[in-house]
């Protein structure tokens, strides 16, 4: 009946008999008998014909809206199971929790289109969640700023080195200024995404590699954290890159200084060497891909 059903939807689609016998790669007068066929087995007729013409009757409307559903939840049953018995292939990627460029995104879209029988498991985390789950073999490839040494336990590849920025609240007074150093910040908080069980690492990175001396408060996300920016509770430290359309309006960019040149971090692509699944490689130079497009 499966069979039958297409054939009606492509004649109902096609508002054609001849048309549909030929997308079906079957001759008129077979589709016109699967047609009959169908409406024998449900016991009402699905199309009344009008010499060359036909139209829907009530009965036929239904059958083909839902006989639509129908087909669809076929074909993704049918996928699935096909799924599920394949030994497929997988790799796990994780991003930095508080990066807030799109080329993650863009390189998961990207690959996940070149390489569609590759189960592809996206996550999010901190540095150390991220730090321990390429050492756990948790994850195959991991985006993430350098915050260590590179080790020759890893490919460490090199993406891009970004400019920072202040992310401000539009009102508050220091968004007045062209660019701002951490002594300039010292009384207004810190912003700082972090898990509660990484909140002391991040702080110390902030303090002492940075520099902040002022207050910190946390948020899960960069979302909430950008939201707390939009409330003027404190500022965020972000790479540079335009504001997402929400916060344009209220929020403000001001350049990082750290002496007297703009702060920078080093984004980089990282998995294990001994790390045998060939994707994380193609994964690696697909997200390049994108770094290399953006700062074009």
């Amino acid at each position: 009946m499966l069979r039958q059903i297409r054939y009606f939807q492509a004649v109902v689609r096609l508002h054609s008999f001849t048309e549909a016998a030929e997308e079906c790669c079957i001759s008129q007068s077979a589709i016109s008998q699967q047609i009959r066929a169908l409406e024998n087995e449900l016991g009402v007729p699905l199309l009344a014909r009008h010499n060359r013409t036909f139209s829907l009757t009530p009965a036929g409307e239904v059958f083909y809206r839902k006989s639509a559903v129908l087909l669809a939840d076929w074909e993704r049953l049918r996928a699935e199971t096909r799924r599920a018995g394949e030994a497929k292939e997988r790799l796990r990627v994780v991003c930095l929790n508080s990066f807030g460029g799109h080329e993650f995104q863009l390189a998961v879209a990207l690959f996940s289109s070149r390489w569609p029988n590759v189960e592809l498991t996206v996550s999010h985390g901190s540095h150390e969640d991220i730090y321990l789950a390429l050492r756990s073999g948790g994850t195959d490839v991991a985006l993430s700023d350098q915050r260590r040494a590179f080790s020759d336990e890893y490919v460490n590849r090199v993406l891009a080195e970004r400019k920072c920025v202040v992310e401000l609240a539009a009102r508050n007074p220091l968004a007045a200024f062209d660019r701002l150093s951490p002594a300039d910040l010292k009384s207004t908080p810190c912003i700082v995404v972090a898990s509660e069980t990484q909140r002391q690492s991040e702080l110390e990175y902030q303090r002492d590699v940075i520099g902040f001396c002022g207050d910190f408060i946390f948020a899960a996300s960069l979302e909430e954290a950008r939201l707390m920016v939009l409330q003027d509770k404190g500022f965020l430290l972000a790479e540079g890159g335009e504001l997402p359309a929400q916060f344009r309006a209220a929020v403000v960019q001001r350049p990082l200084l750290r002496g007297k040149n703009q702060f920078q971090r080093r984004y980089c692509a990282f998995w294990r060497t001994d790390n045998p699944n060939p994707h994380a490689p193609v994964f690696a130079e697909i997200l390049q891909e994108q770094f290399i497009a953006s700062d074009k």
